[in-house]
């Protein structure tokens, strides 16, 4: 077989006219094959690929594997300028783990051959000429993990065959080519963790609502003005049409009569349909204009903006760094970099690729991928502005807002998730955040897509438990203020590499209301854990402290000691392992608890079981639910501060 693929290299050589040494391996003449392919090289990349050579593992661009024998492993040619075509004696290279070919002027077709390098793990010809249709045999490509076919002018559709690769887990580029059809249902069997783009292309459709489609942020799908569908904000047309309108003359079907079965004397009735014809292309005309409508009214607000901005530089739309616009009572766009080192323009984050990894009542929290650097945490929230009110009402919101992000930005603590920016529209309000890529404790304790099969160790939630309780001491004693989280539970503990914990959520009850429901806003600003509960539901009433719950404290404004009851509640969590709402005879965790206590049950009945093996850390645990049951005493007035809690938390291990 070798010999046989030795002949055939040389055969393509020889065609081409040229002497090649006698030498020179299989692999060197594949890359032969590719220097006589490319007609312009401009900077010289493919110079030092001489025919004399034993093996290609000294020229440019070009690694081979270690210890065999010259087989190539990598060809790594990216921005040369490089004219030409990719030959099909590339699939000889059967070693061949990376090809990187990016950002050249190659052109024609991806040869077939090449799906049979099955070593093949990363693929990138992005930024060439290429046409025509990805080949259909592209799935044999069993180790590949990395593809990225984007800014190219190929066409067809999406082969499906894609998503089986069975170790794609890094990037599936196919951005900006010409694309056509629908997206396959079986892209939802793409990994979550892959980083899917597809924007710029000619999809149409309906985007499949299966797998981890669903879990992907809108810029996957941007610029295909033919997609519809959840996460993009285009409906699909017929969504609410109803697809059965009577036929409006039946009497103009022969067989109308016989098919229904009616009388003579009632053939009046086609007036019924003829009417309902009609309302449902009202309605749907209507429908159609008020979009047409939004479209050119956004389009006229934008090309205003940019004719004010040439006008005037301090009226400019808002980046970091730059001037906000204040002038004219409009509302505008701000960008601002809470951090100094948070280096991201808002082009690159809104084009960057985006997964869906929270949803909530308050909004959607997106894991952003950027071309360079790490992944942030965007939190979409919820409730836009209604935007009446006039332009100085929408000031006022817009400052508003900027008043508390930059509160929440202000709160600098090693466990305090940390505000990186905030992106304010009339539309749109975004927070970045760092992404904490090991999820939350609740996920930790209860089960979760990122948690951990084995269960989390003792000493390991304790830790987690303190760096909690040091975090919302901070928040509680950082401003002359008194800044109330009001809305801790397990969930809102996000931990990091090394599952330090981050208290997440501070500030986001002031910035979710919006300025449609303002007495609902005047309200969620006194709310403190009942509005969080009525947010969260299910679990999260569990989370209230008693005199929060009341028809009283409904009204009652947040309270630090609401955020110590919550607390200790978290606190049973980590010792017991048990949701908050599953004590047992129907109680909740705390109440069940607290009985326990007093019936001086075996200690062995309520903790986590997987902590019965940790032996030595029996009076540590011990400790741990004295420090809950005082931060859950139903007289608010018994509780401790949060400063106190955290004292007693970090001596437990001293």
């Amino acid at each position: 077989m070798a010999a046989a693929a030795r002949a055939a290299a040389v055969a393509v050589v020889v065609v081409l006219g040229v002497e090649v040494a006698a030498a020179l391996n299989t692999d060197g003449l594949a890359l032969l094959a590719l220097k006589f392919a490319v007609s312009e090289d401009p900077n010289g990349a493919l110079s030092t690929w001489r025919d004399a050579d034993n093996d290609p593992c000294g020229w440019s661009g070009v690694t081979c594997v270690d210890g065999g024998g010259g087989r190539v492993a990598g060809v790594e040619l990216a921005n040369f300028s490089l004219a030409g075509y990719l030959p099909s004696e590339l699939s000889l290279l059967s070693e061949l783990v990376t090809l990187s070919l990016p950002y050249n002027q190659l052109a024609g077709q991806i040869p077939v051959a090449i799906t049979a390098l099955q070593k093949l793990a990363a693929l990138d010809l992005a930024h060439n000429l290429l046409s025509g249709q990805v080949p259909a045999g592209i799935g044999r490509l069993v180790s590949l993990s990395r593809l990225d076919l984007s800014s190219n002018q190929l066409n067809g559709s999406l082969p499906p065959a894609i998503a089986g690769l069975p170790r794609l887990s890094g990037v599936l580029n196919l951005s900006y080519n010409h694309f056509t059809g629908g997206i396959p249902p079986e892209f939802g069997g793409i990994p979550v963790a892959v980083s899917l783009d597809l924007r710029g292309n000619d999809l149409a459709g309906e985007i499949p609502q299966v797998g981890s489609l669903v879990n992907q942020g809108p810029t996957a799908f941007d610029d295909n003005p033919r997609l519809c569908g959840f996460p993009l904000k285009v409906e699909c047309a017929g969504e609410k049409e109803d697809p059965r309108i009577p036929e409006a003359n039946g009497g103009m079907n022969p067989g109308a009569a016989a098919a229904v079965g009616r009388p003579p004397r009632r053939r009046s009735s086609p007036t019924v349909p003829v009417l309902a014809a009609i309302v449902v292309v009202a309605i749907v005309a209507g429908v159609i204009l008020q979009w047409q409508c939004r479209r050119r009214c956004a389009a006229a607000t934008a090309r205003d903006e940019e004719k004010e901005s040439a006008k005037d530089k301090s009226g400019a739309v808002t980046l970091a760094g730059s001037e906000e616009r204040r002038s004219g009572g409009e509302e505008g766009e701000v960008f601002v970099a809470v951090d100094d080192g948070f280096g991201m323009e808002l082009e690159e984050l809104l084009r960057a690729s985006a997964f869906v990894v929270g949803k909530s009542r308050g909004g959607i929290v997106y894991r952003v991928v950027p071309g360079h650097g790490p992944a942030v945490a965007v939190r979409r929230l919820s409730e836009p502005d209604d935007g009446d009110g006039g332009s100085d009402s929408g000031w006022r919101r817009r400052r508003a807002f900027e008043t508390e992000a930059a509160a929440i930005g202000r709160a600098r603590h090693p466990n305090v998730a940390r505000l990186r920016a905030y992106y304010y529209a009339p539309d749109e309000k975004l927070l970045i955040y760092d992404y904490l890529s090991n999820g939350s404790l609740h996920s930790a304790l209860h089960g979760g897509p990122t948690a951990s099969p084995t269960p989390l160790p003792w000493s390991m939630r304790l830790s987690i438990v303190q760096g909690a309780a040091r975090g919302l001491a901070y928040l509680h004693e950082c401003s002359p203020r008194r800044y109330v989280h009001g809305c801790i539970k397990s969930s809102k503990i996000l931990l990091d590499d090394e599952l330090r914990a981050h208290v997440s959520g501070f500030g986001l009850a002031r910035l979710v209301a919006g300025g449609a429901h303002k007495a609902a806003a005047a309200q969620s600003k006194k709310l403190g854990g009942a509005a969080c509960a009525l947010r969260g539901g299910g679990g999260a009433l569990a989370y209230v402290a008693p005199e929060l719950r009341t028809p009283g404290g409904a009204a009652a404004a947040a309270t630090q000691k609401g955020d110590v009851f919550a607390l200790g509640v978290v606190l049973l969590e980590a010792v017991t392992g048990r949701e908050p709402t599953e004590g047992e005879g129907g109680l909740e965790l705390e109440a069940w608890v607290r009985r326990a206590f007093k019936e001086e049950r075996p200690l062995s009945e309520v903790v986590d079981p997987t902590l019965l093996g940790e032996v030595h850390a029996k009076k540590q645990v011990l400790a741990v639910f004295h420090v809950a049951l005082g931060c859950t005493e139903p007289d608010a007035e018994l509780r401790p501060r949060m400063r106190a809690v955290a004292e007693s938390l970090d001596r437990i291990n001293a």
